[in-house]
């Protein structure tokens, strides 16, 4: 019988790891607006982050503001490999982010752990 439960447990955490990393889950998008020649976006950082697609427009600067509210510290940064950017992200405390959008594209960031990710497109 403890066997069998064992077995029970066993398959049942594989099939949550098979749905967690390779399963379709929700993705949040947002599309800066563009206020006197200047965007930005508000992300939260909990979990994962939200919004984890972002849209800009190219050519306007641009701010991303992280706040993490997580205390995992597998999301205490986040790397821009394509901008050079590698930063700290403070527990509840906002961190602005200036973006070069001066070439469009579609750029990845992701946490210091490589384990969330999210999309920048700029258009």
């Amino acid at each position: 019988m403890t066997k069998l439960i064992v077995l029970l447990v066993g398959v049942a955490i594989i099939g949550f790891i098979v749905w967690w990393f390779f399963g379709k889950h929700q993705v949040t998008s947002a599309e800066a607006a563009v206020k006197d020649n200047h965007q930005s976006v508000d992300i939260e950082v909990s979990g994962g982050y939200s919004p984890e697609k972002i849209v800009l427009k190219r050519g306007v600067p641009a701010v991303l503001n992280f706040t993490r509210k997580d205390a995992s510290t597998c999301l205490d940064r986040v790397v821009f490999s394509d901008f050079g950017i590698n930063q700290e992200l403070p527990q509840n405390h906002r961190e602005s982010i200036e973006i070069d959008t001066s070439k469009p594209g579609d750029y990845e960031w992701a946490c210091g752990m490589d384990m969330f990710h999210g999309k920048l497109t700029i258009k």
